[in-house]
């Protein structure tokens, strides 16, 4: 990953940074609300699998549970504070989802994830991902994950409460943001 400080040169408005990002689909580019361009760098086989582990237990219990929509990583999400961000995995309830129009749904939708999980893969350093994950409390989230393969730690963010981490843990539970969701972090951390 490598983020660069364009204010010095241009400020991206948010139509600026969808032309960009439309006319490089190759590129995976998140934009911070500090309005840094943010270059992510593909994922190797491990940190491939552990994010098709994550988005296949979010969305079986995703399609059971019936209340929300979820997102894999290629979903970009336009914030209130006007950064764009690609979760590893994202959940909205419906009730929230449905407020958006189809035109909204389809390009980046402008809302933030009711929850959000990142991975850390080995090329990410672990501060741009905890500042990332501030950046979702900023923006409305209820509940966040950021899962650390390499530590075998998971930090929690919770709306107004002080981060949570958890060592070697073997299971997160969705609390009260995903009822009755428990991730099994086997083949994950």
């Amino acid at each position: 990953m490598i983020t660069l400080n364009l204010e010095s040169i241009i400020h991206l408005s948010p139509e600026q940074f969808k032309k960009l990002a439309f006319a490089n689909p190759d590129a995976v580019l998140e934009l911070t609300e500090q309005g840094e361009l943010v270059v992510m760098s593909p994922t190797g086989g491990g940190s491939g699998i552990r994010n098709n582990k994550l988005t296949v237990r979010v969305g079986i219990w995703t399609e059971q549970d019936g209340t929300g929509v979820a997102f894999d990583s290629s979903t970009m999400f336009q914030l209130p504070s006007g950064a764009f961000r690609s979760p590893d995995a994202a959940w909205i309830s419906l009730e929230r989802w449905n407020t958006l129009t189809e035109e909204q749904k389809e390009t980046f939708p402008p809302i933030c994830p009711d929850f959000v999980v990142e991975i850390r893969s080995k090329s990410d350093r672990l501060k741009n991902l905890q500042d990332k994950m501030q950046e979702y409390i900023n923006n409305g989230i209820r509940l966040g994950w950021l899962i650390d393969p390499l530590t075998k730690q998971v930090e929690i963010y919770r709306q107004g409460q002080p981060k949570e981490v958890l060592y070697n843990p073997t299971h997160l539970d969705g609390e009260n943001v995903l009822s009755n969701f428990v991730l099994y972090l086997d083949g994950i951390i």
